[in-house]
Parts: structure tokens; C-alpha cells; sequence
């Protein structure tokens, strides 16, 4: 799921920038910065995705939706649907990494009970 959102999230951006050149810009990006985003997104899908590489993914995920999240609250916007969204999504990535990597529940045992 977290993929899929993500890759939606970059085809938006590489193949319909003129869709979020309005939302964009009113957070204070130029609409030109859409395809740039949207190759920084499909990288970070793709890390996600690969086993071998998906605790990096996980991690510039979580860098990439933080820095949505510091946007919005630059603007003065607190708790608005892209922050939840945002904030959803990164711990999709992390509950989903954690269920799915031994290592990482080795690191990070939670004792629930």
C-alpha cells in the first residue's frame, strides 16, 4: 500500500504537474520542482520496495513526508488531511517495514500483552 501510494504520489508529479501547480505554489514551490519531486519519490519507492534496501527506503521516506509535514507548518497549518496523510503514510512504511524484517523487530521487540 505504502508503494503504491507513493508511486501515485511521483507519476502525479512527473506526468501531471499541472494537476498540483496550484498546491505547489501555495506552499511556496515552484510547480518546475514537480518533476524533481516526483524522481525523488520514485527513488524512494523503489528503495521501500526492494527487500535488500528497504530500511534506507524507510528511512528517506520518513525524511521526505517529515519535511511535507514541516511545509504545512511553516504556513501555519496544524493537523490538516496532507499532514495526516503524511503522517499516516510514514507509519504505514514503519509498521509495514517492522512486520515484514526480522532485524528490525530484533531491534525493536515489542512486547504487547
Amino acid at each position: 500500500m505504502v508503494v503504491v501510494l507513493l508511486v501515485a504520489d511521483a507519476a502525479t508529479n512527473l506526468f501531471a504537474p499541472n494537476f498540483i501547480r496550484g498546491e505547489m505554489e501555495a506552499t511556496g514551490f515552484s510547480a518546475n520542482l514537480a518533476p524533481t519531486l516526483g524522481v525523488i519519490i520514485a527513488i524512494c519507492a523503489v528503495l521501500y520496495a526492494v527487500p535488500r534496501t528497504a530500511f534506507l527506503g524507510a528511512i528517506l521516506v520518513t525524511g521526505f513526508l517529515g519535511g511535507a509535514i514541516c511545509t504545512h507548518f511553516r504556513l501555519g497549518e496544524f493537523f490538516t488531511p496532507p499532514q495526516i496523510v503524511c503522517l499516516l503514510l510514514g507509519l504505514a512504511a514503519w509498521g509495514g517495514l517492522y512486520l515484514r524484517e526480522p532485524r528490525l523487530r530484533q531491534l525493536l521487540p515489542l512486547d504487547i500483552g
